[in-house]
């Protein structure tokens, strides 16, 4: 079974102008103590977000495992170390399939249903949410809360990773219901590097 770090931080094309000032945030995130980075881009331009990721393990190279966010293809194309599907991305099995065995391979579900599912996969790990409001997703699912996280903890013995919404003033209240990390945007997009560390800090 895998260990995940307490924090996971996702990098969120969208945020950013250009590759380079994504590739410098990514590098921040790691200065930070980050060893944990999803790469996502829901824009469509497939050819962007490749070359885009890229770049960014071109940057980043060893020094954190890299997760693509949807699509396994890209995840092998890219030398990325996971890849990180959906409820309505290629299935979890599917995906497997595509990036074998060695690389990791995480769920998103938003309902204890899901998460019974998804805990009969090959999945390496779970990520539940949203866990409170976010405005990281257009359309993003209803929220679960606290409780959704405590119920999908009894539900799984896979690390679990807590999603929604999460900053520094309640992430400690997400771990203390079992979540074995959060993951987090918005709240690490000022300051990240000291965003970072001030996280570890609180989740020691």
């Amino acid at each position: 079974m895998i260990t995940l770090p307490r924090l996971y931080a996702i990098v969120d094309a969208s945020r950013f102008p250009d590759v380079a000032q994504l590739c410098s945030y990514a590098e921040e995130l790691i200065a930070g103590g980050v060893t944990l980075l999803q790469y996502r881009d829901k824009s469509g331009n497939a050819r962007q977000m490749l070359e885009q990721a890229r770049d960014l393990k071109r940057r980043v190279g060893d020094r954190a495992r890299l997760i693509m966010n949807d699509r396994a293809d890209f995840c092998l194309a890219a030398g990325f170390d996971g890849v990180h599907v959906g409820q309505e991305d290629l299935s979890s099995e599917g995906a497997r399939k595509v990036v074998g065995e060695d690389r990791w391979l995480g769920v998103s579900t938003h309902n204890p249903a899901q998460i019974a599912e998804a805990n009969r996969t090959s999945a390496d790990y779970l990520a539940i949410g949203p866990v409170f409001v976010t405005s990281g997703k257009e359309n993003p699912d209803p929220v679960v809360g606290l409780e959704g996280v405590r119920q999908a903890r009894l539900l799984t013995r896979k690390p679990l990773v807590a999603i929604g919404g999460v900053t520094r003033s309640n992430c400690r209240e997400i771990i203390a219901q079992g979540a074995d990390a959060v993951a987090v945007i918005s709240d690490l997009a000022t300051s990240p590097r000291k965003s970072a560390e001030e996280f570890f800090r609180i989740l020691r």
